[in-house]
């Protein structure tokens, strides 16, 4: 994606919404979402969270990539799992149908990465019930892929649960869970074969579900995405791991290694550090590069002076 245009739109970012007409607003890490009746106006602004703390500047056409590649693959795996999208008239808006949230983020891990590697180099052998073999090398495919459910918060930490856990916080039943980990393992399974399809590999994602007034279970927020998902490339994949290299990643990690090496991750007493420019163009670069590698398409921005006015005028039908 050109660079110049990506440093044009650095002062024109869509830092959040103020939409009193469509509706209660609940704000959150990244979207700002409108509750109406039967339906929600979700709307993904360029806000970028790590270490569950909203960064303090914005990524340039960061919401329209995400809305567009969740709503890409929302239509891709709509045939494995209902879910709540009714139509997206703005690049940066998902109109949705209005579902109770399940608070639990189902994370499907597929190889040693990110958070688990942490865990595991730290000598934790089991994640979330889940058992993991030693002598496991950072990024190795796992045995089998395994669920890792966590709870979601509204503020601070995500905490890893056990699946008894997991239904005891979100008051469902074994059922309800069984369904739902078997809604993430599918999921899963066709987004790893769509990244093998455009040369990734599909390192881990979390699916976030929720049931609608009729009682049925649905997937809501997002899919596959850079914020919910971490790819490698898989070309030279196996060979970095033999040397003991890092592998390229199209996902939001290096910024959080960035963060990590300026001495933040998200501990009390930690100052959050101001992201430079030129690390917010790469950030968007990067998520550009993801949505056309796994869409197979150019991603177009529109890169409209006042995003939130072009919001507006698009979401007049709705108020």
């Amino acid at each position: 994606m050109d660079r110049a245009l990506i440093e044009r739109q650095l002062d024109h970012t869509l830092r959040q919404t103020d939409f009193e007409s469509l509706g209660e607003l609940y704000r959150g890490k990244v979207r700002d979402t409108y509750r109406q009746d039967g339906r929600l106006i979700l709307v993904t602004s360029d806000r970028i969270s790590a270490f569950d703390h909203v960064l303090a500047q914005a990524i340039p056409l960061k919401g329209q990539i995400l809305n567009q590649t969740a709503a890409f693959f929302f239509e891709a795996t709509d045939d494995l799992v209902p879910n709540h999208v009714l139509s997206v008239p703005d690049p940066n808006v998902t109109v949705a149908r209005r579902c109770r949230p399940i608070p639990i983020e189902f994370v499907v891990r597929g190889y040693l990465a990110g958070h688990a590697w942490r865990q595991y180099e730290q000598g934790a052998r089991t994640l979330c019930g889940e058992s993991l073999p030693d002598g496991l090398r950072e990024g190795e495919k796992l045995p089998a892929p395994i669920l890792t459910p966590t709870t979601k918060a509204a503020e601070g930490h995500d905490q890893d649960v056990t699946p008894d856990e997991a239904i005891a916080r979100a008051g469902i039943d074994q059922a309800t869970y069984d369904q739902l980990a078997q809604y993430a393992h599918a999921l899963f399974r066709r987004g790893s074969e769509m990244a093998a399809e455009q040369g990734l590999i599909l390192v881990d994602t979390k699916y976030e579900f929720g049931r609608t007034p009729e009682g049925d279970l649905v997937l809501i927020d997002e899919v596959h995405t850079p914020d919910s998902s971490r790819y490698y490339y898989r070309d030279g994949y196996e060979a970095r791991l033999r040397r003991g290299e890092p592998q390229p990643q199209l996902s939001k990690e290096f910024v959080r290694e960035w963060l990590m090496d300026h001495g933040f991750q998200g501990k009390e007493g930690e100052t959050m550090p101001d992201l430079p420019d030129d690390l917010r163009v790469r950030v968007t670069q990067r998520y550009a590069e993801l949505y056309e590698t796994v869409t197979g398409d150019e991603f177009e921005p529109d890169t409209h002076a006042d995003p939130e006015a072009r919001i507006r005028e698009n979401l007049s039908a709705y108020s």
